[in-house]
């Protein structure tokens, strides 16, 4: 796994993303998170696994600048990526830098955020001529409620670590040279705790599970599918990649 720095920190797991500086995903890096998450559920020493990344962005999500896209290859990647929401253990994600658009996806499937000041949780699709993905028609409103969805689905605007602790994005706002310990620290003392009283917490309390996950990316892919043959969705990412306002024509 060349992209994913695996790790062990007593009963803590760590999987690190090393993509940098930007850490963009393709199917090939969500199939190996899923399956590093696949063998810590399966490791009776692994109580809690750490989610970091390496670089100035935690995950910006799928790189449109080297293909456009197409519906059947976000099938197969969602196919991949509703694995990571059919793990049994706590996952504790790290945002570093910028979440954007799936990557803000791989950040909300996890059970809790800890967030650096630098962080920036940014529901972007809108900006692109897209449908958002990686399940977060399903987990956002499920997080922060529905309306606090919609108004960071349609706005596309980008949150703080500050506000994202504010809106309930994210659990705690790490020091601003101390995101690692801090994650640590919080994920050693879930770690501390037993491990079938976790198990039956995290049972019992509602989530998106991988049904709930896989029914909602099924959803999201066949939107995507129609809007990735869109004039607006082309402008959408050449605007991105020439860092200027798009120019949508409802086309």
């Amino acid at each position: 796994m060349p992209d994913l720095i695996l790790g062990r920190d007593g009963k803590v797991a760590t999987v690190r993303l090393a993509r940098p500086p930007h850490n963009f995903f393709d199917i090939d890096l969500i199939r190996d998170i899923a399956d590093a998450l696949e063998a810590n559920d399966k490791d009776p020493d692994v109580i809690v696994t750490l989610l970091s990344a390496e670089g100035r962005s935690f995950c910006a999500g799928a790189d449109f600048t080297a293909r456009e896209g197409s519906g059947s290859s976000s099938r197969s990647l969602y196919g991949e990526a509703e694995r990571i929401f059919g793990r049994s253990k706590p996952l504790i994600a790290a945002i570093n830098g910028p979440a954007v658009g799936g990557g803000l996806g791989l950040a909300v499937s996890a059970d809790f955020r800890i967030a650096s000041p630098a962080a920036r949780f940014h529901c972007n699709f809108a900006m692109i001529g897209l449908h958002p993905g990686f399940a977060l028609t399903a987990t956002l409103p499920a997080l922060i409620g529905v309306q606090k969805a919609r108004h960071l689905m349609m706005s596309a605007r980008r949150v703080s670590g500050e506000e994202a602790v504010e809106i309930g994005l994210a659990d705690q706002l790490s020091g601003a040279d101390t995101l690692d310990i801090d994650a640590m620290t919080f994920a050693q003392l879930v770690a501390s705790r037993a491990p079938l009283a976790l198990a039956s917490i995290r049972g019992a309390l509602p989530r998106i599970d991988r049904a709930s996950a896989r029914q909602a990316m099924e959803n999201e892919a066949a939107v995507q599918a129609d809007l990735y043959q869109t004039a607006d969705f082309k402008e959408g990412v050449r605007a991105n990649a020439e860092r200027r306002q798009p120019l949508f024509e409802g086309r």
